[in-house]
């Protein structure tokens, strides 16, 4: 048996600062649509807004911040970014107790975070790149994949819990805690952080705000894997709320096994994370990109085809399972190519640039989703996505000499 791979102690505060933060994430997920539904009686089409508004317009704020992040140190904007998340998420609770929580400001607390959100992610993944060896990254990208998906399998039950005991503000206020612990694990990462260096350019130049986009769009793997993963990530989750639709009201299920439909699958997030680097190692990356890629493609379709009662919710069971193992297979080796094929003078450009774009992409098709739901109706929607979905393995890299980039990069040994 491999023994677990040690990657020091400054990565492993890292480790619970992802942590902190996802599983605060994972308590408070769907808390502001569940606020305004409970709360200030929102309407679909306002929930529709708040899911699809608020994102679109925190990635259009994010544009303006990369240079921002990429000039300065990682660390402090790490803690900026979680304490004004912290800051915006206790807004909630005091509205709340003054009877003042408005929809405006669910909308622009949405928005704030999700720029929030790209701007710390960017940041995360240059001091991962700067903290753990080129042939550790796959291992340290795996275990952030598995924590991710435990979260989105236990934080959810207890978050619709905690809200049924003590109330519909209760998660708001352990995801904003969590970002205040999360800034104070920030600082227990020791070592000296070197300033960024430039590159002889003025980092306020316009150019600099699509400097992270020309770099995508000019190598030919990433470019591919991009446009993959920016129709991928919208198909799949503009189902989300057709699925609560079509699964609580048509369909009539109970809220318990709409929430076990979704929780209980997320384990299998822990086995693909687990699985990836030994299948990188024995099959090659670019037949996991080729595999991992079709596989979590295949089976959006399924939704299409569910029906009430227990087969029905074995049926999303199993689609939810097999879309999430191999995602989690998938999402460790993208990022860790990523890394890998950007300069570091590049990375919090080039992670903004392509947040950015994938969280534009979920909003626009989860939009238009819900247009179309409710033209034809919710099955119809799903059956849509589920077939463009289908058709986006033809966008992967189609040989691995696509991977290699415009320049030789070293492999890594996995």
């Amino acid at each position: 048996m491999v023994g677990r791979r040690r990657l020091g102690r400054r990565f492993g505060w890292l480790w619970a600062v992802y942590a902190v933060s996802a599983y605060g994430s994972g308590l408070g997920f769907g808390a502001l649509p569940l606020i305004a539904v409970l709360v200030l009686h929102a309407g679909p089409a306002e929930v529709s807004a708040l899911s699809a508004v608020g994102p679109a317009v925190g990635a259009l704020i994010a544009v303006p911040l990369a240079p921002w992040v990429e000039f300065r140190r990682k660390r402090p904007v790490m803690i900026v970014t979680d304490l004004t998340r912290f800051a915006v998420m206790a807004t909630i609770p005091a509205a709340y107790a003054f009877g003042c929580l408005g929809f405006v400001q669910l909308l622009v607390i949405s928005a704030v975070v999700a720029a929030a959100r790209i701007a710390s992610g960017a940041a995360s993944g240059a001091c991962l790149k700067s903290l753990v060896p080129p042939d550790d990254l796959l291992v340290a990208n795996a275990r952030f994949e598995s924590t991710n998906w435990s979260s989105i399998a236990v934080g959810p039950p207890l978050g619709g819990a905690a809200i049924g005991v003590f109330g519909p503000v209760t998660t708001v206020v352990a995801d904003a805690l969590s970002y205040l612990l999360s800034a104070l694990c920030i600082t227990a990462i020791r070592g000296r952080e070197e300033a960024p260096r430039t590159t002889g350019r003025s980092p306020a130049r316009a150019g600099a705000l699509f400097d992270g986009w020309r770099h995508i769009m000019g190598h030919p793997g990433l470019r591919a894997l991009y446009l993959n993963q920016m129709l991928v990530a919208g198909l799949i989750m503009a189902t989300e709320p057709l699925l609560a639709v079509f699964l609580l009201r048509r369909l009539e299920f109970p809220p318990w096994q709409y929430g076990l439909a979704f929780a209980a699958p997320c384990l299998g997030g822990l086995i693909g994370s687990r699985l990836a680097r030994r299948v990188v190692a024995r099959y090659g990356r670019h037949r996991v990109f080729r595999t991992a890629g079709t596989l979590r493609a295949v089976w959006l379709i399924g939704l299409a085809f569910v029906r009430p009662g227990v087969v029905g919710l074995v049926t999303v069971m199993a689609v939810e399972l097999a879309i999430i193992v191999n995602m989690s297979l998938y999402t460790p080796v993208l990022a860790t190519y990523r890394l890998e094929h950007t300069p570091d003078h590049l990375v919090a450009r080039t992670l903004s640039a392509w947040s950015i774009g994938q969280q534009t992409a979920i909003a626009v098709l989860t939009a238009l989703g819900g247009l179309l739901a409710d033209v034809t109706g919710p099955r119809t929607a799903l059956t849509v996505a589920g077939l463009l979905v289908m058709a986006t393995p033809l966008l992967l890299p189609r040989h691995d000499g696509m991977l290699r980039g415009p320049t030789a990069v070293p492999a890594v040994r996995y």
